[in-house]
């Protein structure tokens, strides 16, 4: 069988693209360099890749793909382990019944294609790609979501005597007698495996590890700046233990496998201290568990490093300042909320004053504050848990969200008797609290003379700065999205700093209004929200897409990104 490097040689002399001397010169280079004969007449340019790409497919008759825009699906990507794929420069592409088309540099490869036919049991169809455009797809579509589960497991060093070793260390509570299940759960491979898990998560800045019982294996997926990645996925053999180790580091009842179950864990990391809370649910094919990463160095001490605009953190400052009143943080889950409250609370954290909280569940602990885990299904909820720390004489009281009217009721009556009460809702807007307020029974004159500030919280990637690529915007583009500001754009490209995703990190957008004697009219005379709003933008309120232009023109993140996590004005 011809090799490829014959059969170049064989193309590019019959079509005249190489002379004697030019052959005999590449020759020469690729014994001294040890690269593929191709990568030398491209780099000495000879050829272009797209020209050879062309004359081998003409010649083969093989069709060629750019990989570039391709989308991949990680279910196909899935079936070849990384391993293989970059052994023979090549990555599956799509599946239809028995027969894979994989994307390849060397289709005379044999070895190759018969190997992939026996381990997938498959028929193996071929396309051209380039050495570059295949080597980079490999990266986004394996390395940063590691989704080869030999690969994992090698690294783990399953089956081999070698000690556990690890970047990171399970910071343990007590010691649990074990059952059988218990048994295989603490054994070397399961503990490294989960250990690994953990450690590849916290490398990767994931906030959350989903771990996800399908019907043939175990899902394992990672959230990424917002978005979830498909990481590996564990025979379902090792599920039981897997689901068991878990449950034995969280201090949760491995007996129990028909109720939710809530617990948490700590481990050691790059010299920190890292909070894992836990949420296990029971679904068809076993316990689904979702890990949230708490990095408690991520609370920034005061409002100045919270990356906030200078706008919103004017206005923070001031009602912080303010010694009673209520302040309300709006937004969808997973917009910061949380962060950004802990992080008022780390500022106003002083030994003159007693701050109390009632959350469900208690995401960070912090030293020097009182919090209160609510349990409705023993009668602690927010409102009895708020209603008994309000005999606790505090000062500042934090309430992890208004859920209820009578919530609302006893916060709003707290926030008017001499407390600083922090809290959070679910709207779209600022301005929109008030109507969920009074929606949800409060009396609009006991709602304006409480609040002292709304504000509405977004959070939307930042650029890489490693990758990001100027682009031009069209000028009638902007005038109809309403972008007035003289500003460079970027898109998001891809590197292997940023998992090829073009982001890297995320920033808070915020729309924060202070509440005046005007806007406390407006509310009890019950004048529209649209109104309220239109007074408060007049008064320089801006608004989520006002600060998502903002981070757009400081070259923060994208005009896409702006758009896709503000609504309309």
């Amino acid at each position: 069988m011809q090799t490829l490097k014959d059969k170049l040689i064989e193309i590019l002399v019959k079509d005249g693209h190489l002379s004697k001397n030019q052959l005999d010169r590449v020759l020469e280079l690729q014994k001294t360099k040890g690269v593929p004969l191709r990568k030398i007449i491209v780099e000495e340019g000879m050829i272009s890749e797209e020209t050879l790409l062309s004359l081998l497919s003409e010649e083969l008759y093989m069709p060629t793909l750019h990989l570039t825009k391709y989308r991949f699906d990680p279910m196909v990507t899935g079936l070849i382990p990384e391993r293989m794929a970059r052994l023979y420069s090549l990555i599956p592409i799509s599946r239809f019944g028995n027969a894979i088309t994989v994307a390849i540099s060397d289709p005379l490869n044999i070895f190759a294609l018969d190997d992939l036919k026996n381990l997938t049991g498959c028929n193996i169809d071929i396309v051209l790609s380039s050495d570059d455009e295949i080597a980079k797809a490999i990266e986004s579509q394996y390395s940063p979501n590691s989704g080869d589960m030999e690969h994992i497991l090698g690294e783990s060093g399953l089956g081999e005597d070698s000690a556990v070793t690890s970047d990171i260390e399970l910071v343990k509570s007590e010691e649990i007698e074990l059952s059988n299940v218990l048994e295989e759960s603490e054994k070397a491979p399961i503990v490294k495996l989960v250990e690994l898990m953990l450690n590849q998560a916290l490398k990767k800045r994931a906030s959350d590890i989903h771990i996800e019982p399908e019907r043939d294996f175990l899902r394992i997926r990672y959230r990424i700046d917002g978005s979830l990645h498909d990481v590996f996925r564990i025979p379902k053999a090792k599920q039981n233990a897997i689901l068991a180790r878990i449950k034995i580091i969280s201090d949760l009842d491995i007996t129990e496998n028909r109720i939710p179950q809530d617990g948490r864990f700590k481990v050691k990391f790059e010299g920190k201290e890292i909070d894992f809370r836990v949420s296990c649910l029971p679904t068809t094919f076993g316990s689904k568990f979702v890990l949230r990463a708490l990095d408690k160095s991520n609370l920034s001490m005061g409002l100045d490093k919270l990356g906030f605009s200078e706008e919103p953190t004017r206005i923070f400052k001031e009602a912080v300042a303010k010694p009673f009143g209520m302040i309300l943080v709006t937004g969808p889950t997973g917009s910061g909320k949380s962060t950004t409250l802990y992080s008022i609370l780390s500022q106003l954290n002083t030994s003159e004053r007693n701050i109390i909280t009632v959350e469900d569940p208690v995401e960070y602990q912090i030293e020097g504050i009182t919090q209160v885990q609510a349990k409705p299904e023993i009668g602690l909820d927010f409102a009895s848990g708020l209603r008994s720390l309000l005999r606790q004489s505090p000062d500042v009281i934090m309430i992890g969200e208004i859920r209820d009217s009578e919530t609302a009721d006893i916060a709003i009556k707290a926030a008017l008797t001499g407390q600083l009460v922090l809290s959070t809702l679910h709207t779209n807007d600022a301005i929109s609290s008030i109507n969920r307020l009074i929606d949800m029974g409060v009396e609009p004159f006991l709602v304006s003379s409480s609040i002292i500030m709304l504000c509405a919280q977004r959070l939307a990637r930042k650029i890489c700065m490693k990758c990001r690529k100027p682009i031009e915007i069209p000028e009638d583009f902007l005038n109809k999205i309403g972008f007035k500001e003289k500003a460079k754009f970027f898109a998001a490209s891809g590197c292997k700093y940023c998992n090829n995703t073009g982001f890297y990190g995320r920033v808070a957008i915020l729309e924060a209004v202070l509440i005046d004697d005007n806007m406390r009219e407006m509310i009890i005379r019950k004048e529209s929200i649209d109104k309220i709003k239109e007074y408060a933008q007049a008064r320089g309120m801006k608004t989520l897409r006002d600060d998502a232009y903002l981070k757009v023109k400081q070259e923060l993140t994208t005009l896409d990104e702006a758009i896709r996590i503000t609504t309309e004005e």
